[in-house]
This record gives C-alpha cells, sequence and structure tokens, in this order.
C-alpha cells in the first residue's frame, strides 16, 4: 500500500480529505429524492458515517471493511454499524432495503468484483427499493479531472459508457445523471449518479 493510501485509511485524514465534497457529490440524491420517506438504508462502504446523517428518520445500517472507520462511526452516529465485506453479507429474508447506497465504492474493484457486488445487492433490495450508485467517472478528453481519477487511490475509475453497461447488467435504471464537483469554478472530478430498481 502506498503512502496516500495508507493516510486515507486513517479516520481523520479521510474526513479532511473528502469534507469540501461530501454535501456536493450527494446533491443528485437530494434533487431526485425525498430522503425524509425512506424506511430502511444500507450504506455499503460507509466509510466514517459520512452520509448517515441524512437519514435521521429511517432505520440504517453501515457496512464497511475498515475496522477503523466502523469505530468512528459507532462512537459519532450511535446507529447500526458492521465491520464487513458486502459480498459476505447475508441478512435475514426479513431484512431488505428500500435504499441501497453506494457512494464512491466501485472504482476500488476490479469488474468482476463490481459484477458480484451489485448481483448480490439486488437480491437485498424491497419490492419497491432502488440501488443509489454515486461513482468516480473517467473523463475520455484530457483534463484536471482526468489526471485527479488517475491520481485517485481506487484504481478503476471508469469511463461513463462503461458504468452504465456495468450497472444496466444488473438493474433496470431510473436515471443515469453525469456531474461534478468543482472548487472555485474549476472541474475537479466527473461523477455519475445512478439510481435503478430490480429487474422483473
Amino acid at each position: 500500500m502506498d503512502l496516500k493510501s495508507t493516510l486515507l485509511e486513517q479516520t481523520l485524514v479521510y474526513r479532511a480529505w473528502q469534507a469540501p465534497f461530501v454535501e456536493q457529490k450527494l446533491t443528485p440524491i437530494f434533487e431526485h429524492n425525498d430522503l425524509s420517506r425512506v424506511r430502511r438504508v444500507l450504506d455499503v462502504g460507509c466509510g466514517p458515517g459520512t452520509n448517515t446523517a441524512h437519514f435521521a428518520s429511517a432505520e440504517y445500517l453501515g457496512v464497511d471493511i475498515n475496522e477503523r472507520y466502523i469505530r468512528y462511526a459507532q462512537a459519532r452516529h450511535r446507529r447500526e454499524f458492521v465491520v464487513a465485506d458486502v459480498r459476505d453479507y447475508r441478512p435475514a429474508f426479513q431484512d431488505r432495503f428500500d435504499f441501497v447506497l453506494m457512494n464512491s465504492l466501485l472504482h476500488h474493484l476490479e469488474t468482476e468484483e463490481v459484477t458480484g457486488i451489485l448481483s448480490h445487492l439486488r437480491s437485498l433490495l424491497t419490492d419497491d427499493g432502488h440501488v443509489h450508485i454515486l461513482e468516480l467517472v473517467l473523463p475520455e478528453e484530457r483534463s484536471v479531472a482526468r489526471v485527479l481519477a488517475r491520481w485517485d487511490r481506487g484504481r478503476f475509475a471508469r469511463p461513463l459508457p462503461e458504468w452504465k453497461r456495468l450497472f444496466n447488467e444488473q438493474f433496470e435504471e431510473v436515471l443515469f445523471q453525469p456531474y461534478t464537483l468543482t472548487a472555485a469554478g474549476a472541474t475537479l472530478w466527473n461523477m455519475v449518479y445512478f439510481k435503478g430498481r430490480s429487474r422483473t
């Protein structure tokens, strides 16, 4: 593991790095969903509980493989958090979720792993539930955003068509919305928001 990745494994460093962009990242979710109507949330790759406060009125479960992140989240938010690899997470039949969130997780994983996780998460949705995915896009043109995507500790940022293909293999598309994260008017990262439901 390189120095950058080692530092970002530390909870306070990770939070400081993410802080300026937390709300920007979630903007499409706020625009297209009424979070007050959400019943049960599964936050996959929840980190130190970055998204937790937005689901105060819902049952909430955060899952992350990083034990440091989970310890911090449990102490800070007093919600339910589990140290686990989501690929191995098997809830009871009644434990299904109408809101499954993945915020910037999949660009850390190879394609085969992404396919496996998405397939598994499909089985955790309620009949009326949706998956909500926020992901880092690798721009095809030369730009600051492309350089930063390449520099990210997640080695698998993908172009928009590749994300669209992966998501639509497992879910029926409700929304596929590209957007950007900016600072001082400059685009730093290209992102995409996907909302989908189980295929019938």
